[in-house]
């Protein structure tokens, strides 16, 4: 078992070294209390003794939060995030025992790429997962507005109006501003409107859901980047069997904190792992999920940069169609 310090410790790792040691010791930990991941492990005929690197750790693929509850102990908590859902899909779901960890998670590695949020005035354009009362999205975006100290914080839905107005009068007056949104949200807002926006950050987190048509980060960037009056796009990755996010200020590239990694496996040999600068599918290890699964597989393609970036490429063919960042580069 992990003790309180170990737990702790996730949020303190510095060095290569201390993200290996703390990995080694929640794959162990994960191997004897979450059944799913030791069965999955067992049926690679792996010698979890001979594992002695992150870079030798299994990862379970995602679909298993489809049609499993993936988590550790032998109670199944009553709480859980859930994908948002399609018609003929079926969607994930994310178990929890508390939430204690996704918001030291978040709110830490907001600090990390944006400051304090007490500074910032929260806008969000999240009409899709507001349908839903299990999105870790809103949940995380909901935590920032109420940590905000500005009284102009809050959700919107389709009134665009009333945002266009709120955001011309924050950004005029000076108000450090972030615009959460999905982004045909954020298209529809600015398809017969435009903004020269000089204090106001604008991320996309994703998603078309069938509302429009998909197209190619760039071109979704330019249109965003004109309508709004800004230089770059800021976008965030996140996923609901995550408790971290990876953010990007600009050109698509993603950044990752200190207790989360991505890996390249090569899309016909699953267990293998790619150098960077290729192309393949992308693993993620989110050691903020101590308690359900740290190392997953998930159906997105992208590539690892030199610098330890990431960029999201697109997703497997056949894969359902979701709400994370999953736009084509």
């Amino acid at each position: 078992m992990l003790n309180q310090q170990q737990i702790n410790n996730i949020f303190k790792i510095a060095s290569i070294d201390d993200f290996n040691e703390t990995a080694l010791e929640i794959f162990r930990y994960q191997l004897e209390t979450n059944s799913i991941y030791r069965d999955f492990v067992t049926k690679l005929r792996l010698q979890p003794e001979k594992v002695l690197s992150y870079h030798q750790i299994p990862f379970l693929p995602i679909d298993f939060f489809k049609n499993h509850q993936v988590i550790c102990g032998s109670t199944t908590p009553k709480q859980w995030f859930e994908s948002s859902r399609t018609t003929g899909i079926t969607f994930s779901k994310h178990f929890y025992h508390n939430l204690t960890l996704y918001e030291k998670s978040f709110l830490q590695n907001f600090r990390m790429n944006y400051g304090a949020p007490e500074d910032y005035c929260f806008l969000a354009m999240l009409p899709s997962y507001l349908e839903s009362s299990r999105s870790s999205l809103v949940y995380m975006v909901g935590k920032l507005i109420e940590t905000s100290k500005n009284l102009n914080s809050r959700f919107y839905k389709d009134n665009f109006n009333e945002i266009a107005e709120a955001l011309t009068q924050l950004d005029q007056k000076g108000q450090k501003t972030m615009l959460l949104g999905v982004s045909f949200a954020l298209l529809d807002l600015v398809s017969d409107r435009s903004f020269k926006l000089k204090n106001t950050i604008i991320v996309e987190t994703g998603g078309m859901k069938g509302r429009k048509r998909e197209m190619v980060r760039d071109e979704l960037h330019k249109r965003l980047k004109s309508g709004f009056g800004v230089d770059v796009i800021h976008s965030e990755y996140g996923m609901t069997e995550l408790f971290s996010q990876a953010w990007s200020d600009g050109n698509g590239k993603f950044i990752t904190p200190p207790w989360m990694k991505v890996l390249i496996r090569d899309i016909n040999d699953p267990l293998s792992l790619l150098k960077d600068g290729t192309t393949g599918g992308i693993n993620i290890i989110d050691l903020a999920n101590v308690h359900s699964c740290a190392f997953i597989a998930t159906q997105d393609l992208g590539r690892k940069l030199h610098d330890g970036s990431f960029e999201v490429l697109g997703r497997f063919d056949n894969s359902d169609i979701r709400g994370c960042n999953l736009l084509m580069a």
